[in-house]
């Protein structure tokens, strides 16, 4: 069975469960309330999640740019084909997988920002984050909450799960329908099938899998402090060998990534345009101090959710390791990205270009890149193994 099937609850069996979980909350102690009342936001997300017909053309659902057959990311190229079937989108869509672990969006004490979704961070929350794509012209085109809202309606077993659920009256307001919608969205992207932890690493980290010589020499380097500067990025935990591990600090760099012509021919943007990162969140907006930053995506999947870079410029994971090598080597060969047999391009923005955390190493030879690579390979999921190449 796909994990299309495996997922999706029958359409007819949803109002019962809700219902039914609902209305047993009262007799409950308090915990066990709430986690009734999540998991029963869950299944109705569930089916939101995967519902075509909250887009414009009834063709596209969250599930169309995050497929759980495929990480949750967009297996199809660089970015999404929007609902009209003709809009292309400028940036890669991130996974959904373990973006529930992304803390709100802010800045740090030392003012640095970091957390919130969607690659420059626009979207504070989860909740936010669900909302954008609905009424988004480039992706599901709907024209506005209340038409959200009538898509809503139409669906009776909708419109008595959102009333066990949110409350009487919930389907009659635009924006508390749309609240409602993306609040039981973000419930079930919190649940375990979007965070397992099951991968090669975290079966490792529990005596259940012994890594291979490569893999666990790329796992030596990953978190060395003298060989690589993989982990100045991407991890959280202070211990190199924690668990629930996501791969990423949640902070904004701009790494040097050329512009994706190729997308740029197809999506119609001019070849002009510059995309500002993190430059482009309402909380920064236009300060170009965090211009062409971008947050720092987990690495949790990362072998099964090419292509690679908030561009989707380069197709393979080999490839991004290369990219990252060139600042510390200073062979020729290794200034030619692989995929083109070009020099690897400018950055679109050059002047905020985190120079320093990409020199700290030293170059790496083909051995050892290819061990990085081996050990990425290991944060896939359990169930996406067969998909690793």
């Amino acid at each position: 069975m796909s994990l299309f099937g495996k997922y999706v609850a029958p359409a007819a069996a949803l109002s019962a469960l809700l219902i039914a979980s609902a209305s047993g909350m009262a007799a409950d102690p308090a915990a066990t309330q709430k986690t009734d009342l999540q998991r029963a936001k869950a299944e109705l997300g569930k089916a939101l999640f995967f519902d075509n017909n909250l887009s414009s053309t009834r063709s596209q659902s969250c599930a169309t740019c995050h497929n759980p057959e495929f990480g949750f990311a967009d297996p199809r190229g660089a970015a999404s084909l929007g609902a009209d079937g003709k809009s292309l989108g400028d940036r890669n869509a991130p996974t959904a997988a373990y973006a529930h672990l992304a803390p709100r969006f802010g800045f740090k004490a030392n003012g640095v920002p970091f957390g919130g979704q969607f690659h420059d961070g626009r979207a504070a929350t989860l909740q936010e984050q669900a909302g954008g794509p609905p009424l988004n012209p480039a992706e599901m085109a709907m024209a506005s909450k209340a038409e959200v809202q009538g898509r809503l309606k139409e669906n009776a077993d909708y419109a008595r799960s959102f009333v066990a659920l949110y409350g009487a009256g919930v389907l009659d307001d635009a924006d508390r329908a749309y609240d409602a919608m993306t609040d039981s969205i973000a419930a079930f992207e919190k649940t375990d099938v979007f965070s397992p932890f099951d991968s090669k690493y975290d079966r490792y980290l529990r005596g259940d899998y012994k890594m291979t010589g490569e893999e666990e020499l790329g796992m030596t380097l990953f978190f060395s402090q003298q060989f690589t500067n993989c982990n100045v990025c991407h991890k959280l935990n202070a211990m190199p060998a924690a668990t629930n591990e996501v791969f990423t600090n949640y902070e904004y760099h701009n790494i040097g990534v050329p512009v994706n012509a190729e997308l740029r021919a197809a999506n119609g943007v001019a070849p002009t345009h510059i995309d500002r990162g993190l430059a482009e969140n309402p909380a920064l907006k236009g300060q170009k101090a965090y211009e062409g930053k971008f947050k720092t995506p987990t690495l949790r999947n990362v072998a099964v959710t090419g292509p690679y870079m908030h561009n989707g410029v380069f197709k393979d994971l080999e490839t991004v390791v290369r990219f990252y090598n060139k600042y510390n080597s200073r062979k020729p060969a290794d200034q030619i990205n692989p995929e083109t047999g070009k020099p690897w391009g400018n950055p679109e923005i050059a002047a905020t270009v985190s120079i320093k955390e990409l020199e700290e190493g030293p170059a790496l030879d083909d051995r050892r890149i290819k061990a990085l690579v081996a050990f990425m390979k290991t944060l896939t999921d359990a169930r996406y193994e067969p998909l690793v190449k």
